[in-house]
């Protein structure tokens, strides 16, 4: 490796290898290098407290704040003047997202001594719930909670590190690592700058499944009479016919060799004693579900990017891409402690997630109708680089995501899915209506056809109307599937005055009147299916298994349904060989890109099981692709 300090800084040790052979030389070195990157979300300061009085009645109080996946409860020991120790006790956050900050954030806090302490990149609802859960115990034991979030003192690094490499990678999502690995697999040399503290990206919190058209497992597992061209119609057909066709192609006709690699050479797992998923957007069965899921794929990957030699910068933000004459040279990004990193590269390739987060790339439209439940750090950040002056790369599509109903707006703009506890209270007597009162929808259709209808409503959305019984299970459920208890109860007693809307009252009326609703039309939805129930047939067509119950007597409920979205389908215009192509419709000398930050892939929709075989296929072929130039 080659690299220049302009001021003194920590040594860092980076072993190159020439593929497969030399990997497990260096998984030792590569894996502290990896890890190394954590230390940059905490408080680069003194050790001293952010308050110099702190009082406290002395003991071990439990606190509770609630995270992205639900409460965080820890335990917090005070002597007379300090905060001694934190546990976390209990919490239900995603493992591969929210580890470090529940693992690094108490530390923090007690060296100190502040509540003030950095949220890590990556896992903010996590850190802000774990903080909030501290917060309360410090206000138990009779502490200043306001005191305590004053700011530690930070010293930020102001060195400047310049380095070379063959290939830079933005962003350590599937798609960055699977090239990162490709790349150092074919003998190149690679620094992968990730801005969280941690590899993973979407994979790593998606469902974990994957399509598999073409590879050895999809025949193993019984399917051997499917192909590349079954695969792009069934695309076409769910993207509203706007799959670019060059790149549905090459996906189509990529991901098999692909699987077999993620499979064969980055080890892994498949759930093969599942089997392939039985899904409606497919005429052929080729969607596997990762053994682990995405969390178990993505524990395989990073440990073949740390066994790869790769050099890699974790909390660490890719600022601009730098050019000679319009060709791509390399980037500036800068660390957590404030070093910046001046890389110089024949080739970057720009692996950077989705613009979900992001207030200047989302469109009125989505911003104004849905609500987005996906990464904290899909902030757009590689379109953002690509677009500047000097660069000057095209996008399309950026009006697209994949969209789903059962919504919640937890916080602004944010939500989580009720989708688990709605599957439950279909077959009770649960049904949707519209803010005036009616019924428009099977509530037994597709995700589609609900969205469709959900989207034509007042506001863009619907209620879901349940009576107590229905309640009891669905909010049971909701408990076990990333709802607070302590945030439902909240709400519940807002009564539908604020957001979200949990609406409750003991008479239809009652109801009706929280939400502004009209209270006869209510009344007359609620008798027309129930009458239904009494002749077997419903208007909507909702079929006998879930036509078997009343709604029954009050108090009743009406909770808020709203558009949601993780995934944008719009980004970045590249050619076959993954090259990013500018507004003339010319490829970029040096510059690449792969996953989500592509657009125009799979048209406006992607199907169960694309998103993460389109992000290791491409990042491989990208790879590929620089390899042979």
């Amino acid at each position: 490796m080659r690299e220049k300090r302009t001021e003194p800084a920590a040594s860092q040790r980076v072993v190159r290898s020439r593929g497969r052979g030399a990997w497990f030389f260096a998984c030792a070195l590569s894996l502290m290098l990896v890890f190394s990157g954590l230390v940059g979300c905490a408080p680069q300061g003194t050790s001293s407290s952010s308050t110099q009085e702190a009082h406290y009645n002395a003991g071990t109080y439990t606190g509770v704040g609630s995270g992205n996946g639900g409460d965080i409860t820890v335990e917090v020991t005070f002597s007379d003047t300090a905060i001694e120790s934190i546990d976390v006790v209990s919490q239900s956050e995603t493992p591969t997202v929210a580890t470090g900050a529940l693992e690094t954030l108490p530390e923090d806090i007690v060296k100190y001594q502040s509540l003030g302490v950095d949220t890590m990149s990556g896992a903010t609802l996590s850190s802000m719930g774990l903080i909030a859960a501290v917060t309360d115990a410090v206000e138990q034991a009779g502490g200043d909670a306001s005191a305590l979030k004053k700011v530690p003192t930070s010293e930020q690094s102001t060195a400047t590190v310049e380095k070379e490499a063959d290939v830079v990678v933005v962003g350590g999502g599937g798609a960055g690592m699977a090239a990162t690995i490709r790349l150092q697999e074919l003998g190149k040399h690679v620094i992968l700058v990730e801005k969280t503290y941690r590899l993973g990206g979407s994979i790593s919190v998606s469902g974990g499944n994957q399509v598999v058209t073409g590879s050895k497992l999809q025949q193993e597992a019984g399917v051997t009479d499917d192909s590349a061209e079954s695969m792009i119609e069934d695309f076409q057909a769910n993207g509203e016919d706007i799959c670019v066709p060059e790149l549905i192609s090459l996906y189509a006709n990529n991901v098999g060799e692909t699987t077999d690699w993620v499979h064969e050479f980055c080890r892994v797992e498949y759930n093969m004693e599942g089997g392939l998923h039985d899904l409606a957007e497919y005429t052929h069965d080729r969607e596997l579900a990762y053994a682990g899921g995405g969390a178990g794929a993505t524990e395989s990957l990073r440990t073949a990017v740390a066994e790869s030699g790769a050099e890699v910068l974790l909390s660490t933000t890719a600022d601009k891409l730098t050019t000679d004459n319009g060709a791509v040279t390399g980037l500036v990004a800068t660390a957590k402690d404030g070093t910046t990193y001046t890389i110089k590269a024949d080739s970057v390739v720009l692996a950077t997630g989705g613009y979900g987060n992001s207030d200047e790339w989302l469109t009125d439209e989505l911003k104004d109708t849905s609500l987005y439940y996906g990464l904290a750090s899909s902030t757009g950040d590689g379109l953002t680089m690509a677009t500047a002056d000097d660069v000057n790369a095209a996008t399309r599509m950026l009006e697209y995501a994949k969209r789903y109903p059962n919504g919640v707006e937890v916080s602004a703009g944010r939500a989580k899915s009720t989708i688990d506890g709605n599957i439950l209270v279909w077959p009770m007597s649960a049904i949707l209506v519209n803010p005036e009162g009616e019924r428009v929808v099977n509530e037994k259709a597709s995700n589609h056809d609900i969205l469709e209808a959900e989207v034509e409503q007042t506001d863009s959305m619907l209620y879901l109307l349940m009576d107590q019984e229905n309640y009891d299970v669905w909010s049971t459920k909701l408990k076990d599937t990333g709802f607070s208890e302590k945030a439902v109860e909240g709400w519940l007693e807002e009564n539908g005055s604020s957001t979200p809307v949990f609406a409750h009252g003991d008479s239809i009326e009652d109801l009706a009147k929280t939400v502004g609703m009209d209270a006869a039309t209510l009344q007359q939805t609620i008798d027309a299916y129930n009458a239904g129930v009494d002749a077997g047939t419903d208007e909507f067509g909702r079929s006998g298994e879930y036509l078997q119950n009343k709604i029954g007597d009050g108090p009743y409920y009406l909770v808020e349904q709203k558009p949601r979205y993780a995934t944008t389908m719009g980004g970045l215009v590249i050619n076959e060989s993954l090259q990013v192509m500018n507004t003339s419709d010319q490829p970029i000398a040096g510059l690449y890109a792969a996953g989500e930050v592509v657009g125009g892939v799979m048209g406006s929709n992607s199907p169960s099981g694309a998103n993460n075989g389109w992000a290791l296929t491409s990042g491989k072929l990208a790879a590929e692709a620089i390899a042979q130039n």
